[in-house]
């Protein structure tokens, strides 16, 4: 089996089958919900922190990839824009509102992004996903669980009961954002010239399979077809952002940022990637209305494989 087969069979073993064992194991009832929890609590804490730390100490740190994570950073917040100016108000429930912008804002770039990226473009195409996937790791912690645990706390009332001093605390201080001290401790390392051991190398390609897992079989247990059914063409703004207007406004921009035909494209297939298994984590650890993100993962992320990416596929590969 060639290399770019395995690459294409990671879709199927880091992506759909974790997916499907989630949904299994709830249906079955294997695992209770306090224990599903602790999995994702226990991939955030304990699994983010070491991919952090391991894939910054070896990040190429110059000034020729600076405009990639800029690019990292628009295709969240101007996602996030469009949903807030144009479609968020038509949800008057805060969690709804927050579901539906970290829906908008988060897009599977280093999981099936990287993928699509490396059938096109080998190595160099999953190196911009693994740098664009970094920026979202960081506007997770930094962006997404605070704007999340905003929507939470105004709906519940409780920004109305607590000083300001104590909303910023519970705001941006919490192990959800330890991972943080990860990327901190890799970027000392880096900076400092100590080598990452050749030895690390399988062991971040090992934890890079258990955070998929971590991360997937959560959002297989969360789902609910009858609840999110509903969702499904409630949400059909979400396409239009996700496929239309980002790719759009990214390609744009991408033109007159890159000389090189590889980063354009590449920056393409990331703008148009669905939304990520992340929101339905941000939704299901700040209690937001989960079914919306899991409608939105599962309809984008169909279209996505089923549609978009063979388009993407024909018309760059030609």
């Amino acid at each position: 089996m060639s290399d770019s087969e395995m690459r294409i069979l990671y879709v199927l073993t880091d992506l759909v089958a974790p997916l499907v064992a989630g949904y299994f194991i709830h249906q079955r009832k294997w695992i209770s919900d306090a224990m599903m929890n602790r999995i994702i609590r226990f991939n955030i804490i304990v699994i983010y922190t070491l991919l952090s730390l391991l894939s910054f100490w070896v990040l190429k740190i110059d000034w020729e990839l600076a405009l990639v994570p800029l690019f990292g950073f628009f295709l969240i917040l101007f996602p996030g824009a469009v949903g807030q100016i144009f479609f968020a108000r038509h949800y008057p429930n805060p969690l709804d509102r927050g579901a539906y912008l970290v829906s908008a804002m988060l897009a599977n770039i280093g999981t099936l992004g990287g993928v699509c990226a490396f059938i096109l473009y080998r190595e160099q195409g999953f190196a911009y996903s693994q740098i664009i996937g970094t920026c979202q790791n960081v506007a997770l912690v930094l962006l997404i669980f605070p704007l999340s645990q905003y929507f939470y706390l105004k709906a519940t009332g409780s920004t109305r009961k607590s000083s300001p001093l104590r909303d910023f605390c519970n705001l941006f201080f919490s192990w959800n954002q330890i991972c943080l001290l990860g990327m901190a401790a890799g970027i000392y390392l880096n900076l400092h010239g100590i080598e990452r051991p050749d030895f690390l190398t399988p062991a971040f390609v090992w934890l890079v399979h258990v955070s998929a897992w971590s991360a997937m079989l959560p959002v297989g247990y969360l789902i609910d077809f009858r609840h999110a059914r509903p969702y499904i063409l409630a949400t059909k703004s979400l396409y239009f952002i996700r496929f239309v207007v980002t790719p759009a406004a990214t390609c744009l921009l991408a033109y007159f940022a890159f000389d090189s035909a590889t980063i354009q494209n590449s920056m393409l297939i990331f703008a148009s990637c669905p939304t990520a298994i992340n929101a339905v984590i941000a939704a299901r650890l700040y209690k937001l209305n989960i079914d919306l993100p899991v409608a939105s993962f599962l309809a984008t992320t169909a279209l996505y494989l089923v549609l978009f990416f063979p388009v993407l596929f024909f018309v760059l590969h030609t």
